[in-house]
């Protein structure tokens, strides 16, 4: 199997993994950059991009990520296409196989390989998925303004994500399929002191309808088996997030929901010399600014790694 041995390498192209490559490359550390399952990460899938700094006039995602890999790229950064398939980080240096069939030997690994929205799985959902489904609704809810909208899920993130969407729209239809929430009490108090939040108990998601852009959802009572076409323009989906940090389980403490667990106000992991930012290491915000903050903070940390250890 082919080796390389590099100085610093990026697992992930999302804001933190190019944010991170930009100032890797402008320290000297010469990344290597391997973009992943979907290059760009989930950026790439949103449509307008209208809170992110130094846009006045919003920007759509897969533009931004482009912008980000060809900074990263004025500044040296090797960008490449392929898979993080294995890891060994027993010892120094790192050793991560890339695509099953080539070894990377690094002195410092930078993880960024984000999380992925979990969806229901229907084929409506995925086909008008940016033409009014979602999966952010702190990302796409103010596109709804005014407007009837649905959420499905009953977790913290949703009934935040509701009362949230409650603000802009004139009407939130909170699709849960129990009787009650998964929420704290505190969240589910909050939803149900909101007038224009409606709770459909005991409530599935059949379909998302529309052509080209969602019209409406139908949904089916689990209990009386009926159905009801609701007349809304956006459909939200909050039944969680699933960090892509399978790979690295063996070697690094993760969380009971996955995300690699890094010491506070730094990207340190549990190893020496590895690094972890974005959304991979984030459940609280997953915003793509602060994904790219964490990115600048996994580079230095790794700058400042190489040179205690006089690796640079």
């Amino acid at each position: 199997m082919e080796i390389e041995r590099v100085k610093c390498l990026i697992i992930g192209s999302g804001p933190a993994g190019y944010t991170a490559a930009i100032y890797a490359s402008r320290a000297g550390l010469q990344p290597v950059l391997y973009q992943g399952l979907q290059p760009g990460g989930q950026l790439t899938i949103t449509n307008d991009v209208e809170n992110y700094p130094g846009y006045p006039d919003g920007i759509n995602g897969p533009q931004m990520m482009e912008d980000f890999k060809r900074q990263a790229e004025r500044f040296g950064t090797d960008v490449r296409y392929g898979i993080a398939t294995a890891v060994d980080f027993s010892g120094q240096p790192h050793r991560v196989t890339i695509d099953d069939q080539k070894v990377i030997e690094a002195d410092t690994v930078i993880i960024s390989t984000g999380a992925s929205a979990k969806w229901l799985g229907l084929e409506s959902e995925a086909r008008l998925n940016g033409q009014g489904v979602s999966a952010c609704a702190v990302c796409d809810g103010f596109f709804y303004r005014g407007q009837d909208v649905a959420i499905v899920g009953a977790g913290d993130t949703a009934a935040e994500e509701a009362t949230y969407l409650a603000n802009l729209c004139r009407k939130v239809y909170m699709i849960v399929r129990r009787d009650q929430m998964r929420a704290s009490t505190i969240m589910q108090e909050r939803v149900k002191r909101t007038p224009n939040i409606e709770v459909l108990w005991n409530s599935v998601t059949e379909e998302v309808l529309g052509d080209q852009v969602v019209e409406g959802v139908r949904v089916r009572n689990v209990l009386t088996n009926e159905t009801k076409d609701l007349d809304v323009s956006g459909f939200f989906v909050a039944i969680g997030h699933q960090p892509n940090s399978d790979i690295f389980k063996d070697y690094l403490n993760l969380d009971e929901n996955g995300y690699i667990r890094t010491i506070p106000g730094t990207s340190k992991t549990n190893i020496d010399g590895v690094f972890a930012c974005g959304d991979v290491q984030d459940f609280t915000y997953r915003q793509a600014v602060t994904a790219a903050g964490t990115g600048c903070m996994a580079a230095l940390d790794a700058e400042r790694y190489l040179a205690a250890n006089n690796l640079h």
